[in-house]
């Protein structure tokens, strides 16, 4: 591995990280409303990728720098898309609201669009290694693809049985309990770890790749522990009646058969 080239790719790809957001940024500010940032999250992965996959040229193995960058720069545009619609013409994010209260513009700049940009950078670090692995792919690179399309499948079809719910106002104020999410209270959730579980066993043909290990687990912790499920079952708990009953027989993240209820059990 040319660690050289790799240290120089690291800064490149902080570059492009920081153009992306500070273009969201921008976007964001005269538009006031910061919930723009969530469609610039898979983007700033693509760009990484693709940066990246510039500079590795002739120094990592072709088919692997290949793979890579198709995997990230799919589920970067796909998510990206999914809730640039999703979002368009809605209030701001009751997150950012409460976040950002009384901030001026440079806590909130700090806040949203420095902090993502950060972690943009630090959980693509096994993207940018991987793409400087020289040797030929083998089984691991083939099991972490695996995994990947395990975490792509469970976030877009997750992804589109939420929307087909919310389309059907039948459904206003119920909770979701079925497809995937008879499952896992958050098949998305789960599908975005899988993804970054599956990339970075792509990178662990070397020991650097290896090394990276905290990008995933951070990505992980976000997404279980931090800003994606906590802040969210916090809100369906207060809005919808039925989700206590849904948290109880539905596994929070890993997928796994619902739990009976007591009625169920006594037959």
């Amino acid at each position: 591995m040319d660690w050289g080239a790799l240290g120089i790719n690291l800064a490149v790809s902080a570059a492009a990280a920081a153009a992306v957001l500070g273009a969201t940024a921008a976007i964001g500010f005269a538009k006031r409303r910061h919930r723009v940032v969530d469609g610039a999250w898979g983007l700033g992965f693509a760009a990484v990728a693709a940066v990246t996959f510039a500079a590795s040229a002739g120094d990592g193995d072709p088919v692997r720098r290949w793979i890579v960058l198709a995997l990230t720069a799919a589920w970067g545009a796909r998510l990206s898309v999914h809730l640039i619609v999703r979002n368009w013409g809605e209030p701001e994010d009751r997150r950012y609201e409460r976040m950002l209260e009384g901030a001026g513009p440079a806590v909130v700049l700090a806040k949203v669009y420095l902090l993502q940009g950060l972690l943009v950078w630090f959980v693509s670090l096994p993207v940018q290694v991987a793409q400087y692995d020289p040797d030929p792919v083998g089984a691991l690179a083939f099991l972490g693809a695996a995994v990947w399309a395990v975490g792509m499948a469970f976030e877009t079809v997750g992804d589109a049985q939420l929307a087909a719910f919310r389309r059907d106002r039948v459904n206003e104020g119920r909770v979701l309990d079925s497809g995937l999410w008879r499952y896992t209270r958050h098949p998305n959730y789960f599908g975005d770890a899988c993804v970054w579980w599956g990339l970075y066993l792509l990178a662990c043909g070397t020991w650097p790749g290896v090394a990276m290990v905290l990008s995933p687990l951070v990505m992980t912790w976000f997404l279980a522990s931090k800003t994606g499920k906590p802040l969210l079952e916090e809100h369906l708990s207060r809005t919808r009646p039925a989700y206590a009953g849904y948290v109880r027989r539905t596994s929070g993240f890993i997928p796994l058969p619902p739990k009976s209820s007591p009625s169920q059990r006594s037959r």
